[in-house]
């Protein structure tokens, strides 16, 4: 089984890091304490794939902003914070990036190409019991090598080379990852762009349910599968609190002859 985790961390091995089955390295070149870090809520780390050249992560100052370069040569690693968020409390997720290229080969939809200059990735509990055979012998492997069993869903956004913004791309690998596209093509190259996603109403869209807890967010930068290099920059990931919606008002009868 441990095969599984070589073939591609877009998919299964990113699902099985993100619930803790990879190497931990030191935050690397001051990421940990970062002004990013602290802007994203603290507790970002550093994992490595089994079998994966490791992509380099470090704090910048891009453009008067603080943020996180990434680096990836033929390589694959995540920065990841874990976090325990039920549904109700997901609000709204704030991003950033900034790309100087897209990656020619990659195609995401494709078992073989499936890399991206972007990520960012969010991983879901659920109800396992509906994981199919395949699904299901990835978390009993993640179980047993962390105690940890494979998220039951995620959810991840994405750059597509082609695909327009709002496609959702299954995982050709595992069905419990799924990626909707918000950036497309190379129109916005070298710019900063930002973004605020509603995340329980993206991952109704994309699972055709409502999520469980949020487990994990992470942001990644691979090109494990086309042999290429990549390079991107991150804004801080910080959540914006649900809104809350005010209580309803009590009429109180007003009293004969008032």
């Amino acid at each position: 089984m441990t095969g599984l985790l070589a073939r591609g961390a877009g998919g299964a091995a990113l699902s099985l890091a993100l619930a803790g089955c990879a190497s931990l390295d030191a935050p690397q070149e001051g990421v940990g304490e970062s002004p990013w870090a602290q802007a994203s809520g603290g507790g970002w780390q550093h994992h490595a794939f089994p079998s994966k050249a490791p992509t380099r992560y470090r704090y910048v100052r891009e453009q008067g902003r603080d943020a996180v370069s990434a680096t990836s040569r033929s390589s694959a690693s995540a920065l990841r914070r874990r976090e325990d968020l039920a549904a109700q409390d997901l609000g709204r997720l704030q991003f950033s990036w900034r790309v100087p290229a897209l990656i020619a080969q990659a195609d995401m939809g494709q078992r073989e190409d499936d890399d991206a200059v972007v990520r960012v990735v969010l991983a879901f509990d659920g109800d396992r019991s509906r994981f199919s055979p395949r699904d299901a012998m990835l978390s009993e492997l993640s179980r047993a090598l962390t105690g940890e069993e494979l998220p039951y869903a995620t959810l991840m956004y994405v750059w597509c080379n082609r695909r327009p913004a709002g496609t959702v791309i299954a995982n050709p690998r595992t069905d419990r990852v799924r990626k909707l596209v918000v950036e497309s093509g190379a129109a916005n190259l070298g710019r900063w762009l930002e973004y605020e996603r509603d995340v329980r109403a993206d991952f109704e869209r994309v699972f055709g349910e409502a999520p469980g807890r949020l487990r994990a967010v992470a942001i990644m930068t691979d090109t494990d599968n086309t042999r290429s290099e990549a390079s991107a920059w991150y804004g801080p990931v910080r959540w914006v609190a649900p809104a809350v919606t005010p209580a309803p008002l009590s009429v109180i009868p007003a009293k004969a002859g008032t």
